[in-house]
């Protein structure tokens, strides 16, 4: 068949809130974020030994994520999806990751429901280790 398939592990709807935004109000008052999780995982290893170790640990895994959205604000919500996505990548189990990041207080002038940004990162994508 020569393609690979991967299987598919998600989290949706991890409430965090911060400082994120490009105007003094948001970064003083601060705001919900919302993220949605993707992962391309192999699940057969965890399956066949029905052991945690042999896969991603999604509650380790939202407690990451949860942090780095609250730390350290930037402007712009894709700043903070490519910081998600190298969270999600930094586990080699993790084949590629999807994050979405639901920004629904955005300041628009208009009736809305929600601004989202989805992104799609292999782990071509993921940053080298450090030299020791």
């Amino acid at each position: 068949m020569g393609a690979t398939m991967t299987d598919a592990l998600s989290v949706t709807g991890i409430e965090c809130f911060a400082h994120h935004g490009v105007f003094e109000h948001e970064r003083r008052e601060g705001q919900t974020f919302v993220v949605d999780l993707t992962l391309g995982v192999d699940t057969r290893p965890a399956a066949a030994s029905d052991d945690l170790h042999d896969t991603v640990d999604y509650g380790s895994l939202v407690d990451r994520v949860k942090a780095a959205v609250e730390s350290d604000p930037v402007d712009l919500i894709e700043t903070l999806a490519e910081r998600i996505s190298g969270v999600c990548l930094l586990d080699d189990r993790v084949e590629w990751a999807r994050v979405t990041v639901h920004k629904p207080g955005a300041p628009i002038e208009a009736t809305f429901a929600d601004v989202t940004l989805t992104i799609t990162r292999p782990t071509a994508e993921r940053s080298p280790a450090p030299e020791q």
